[in-house]
């Protein structure tokens, strides 16, 4: 087992500002809106950007590698961390699925939370990178079999 550091991957701070500023931007727009029905859709619609953002931030770092003795991987959820050793991960594997006409990367994580199981789904929003580069990380350092 490689005894490397810990690696974490994460939404990048530069996207989930961008998206803060899209969301208050909406809500100036939303506030400016002469009248009640266009000022309730753009409200709305700022209300779930910002709740997005938030989402973002609140679940930083997404995904931690802890390689060593004790290798684990720590999620970030929006109820806090979740930490799931090596024999509670069941299976991690690359899949594609079609998204708006062309295929998109996840990296897919079987695991055992409590008495269930739970499938836990990354993309490139999540990561903050290509899926492919943190299962190579993965690879590496034991986690896949």
């Amino acid at each position: 087992m490689n005894d490397a550091q810990p690696v974490s991957w994460s939404t990048p701070v530069a996207g989930l500002l961008a998206v803060t500023g899209g969301g208050l931007l909406l809500v100036v727009v939303a506030i400016l809106a002469q009248d009640g029905p266009s000022r309730l859709l753009v409200g709305l619609a700022a209300v779930a950007v910002l709740a997005m953002a938030a989402l973002g931030i609140r679940q930083r770092p997404r995904l931690t590698m802890i390689p060593g003795s004790a290798p684990r991987l720590v999620v970030g959820t929006l109820t806090g961390s979740q930490e799931y050793p090596l024999d509670r991960i069941d299976r991690i594997r690359m899949v594609s699925y079609r998204r708006i006409g062309r295929k998109t990367a996840m990296l897919e994580v079987d695991v055992r939370h409590d008495d269930t199981e739970r499938l836990l789904i990354f993309g490139r929003w999540d990561l903050g990178t290509n899926p492919h580069d943190v299962y190579d990380t993965l690879v590496v350092n034991g986690f896949v079999a």
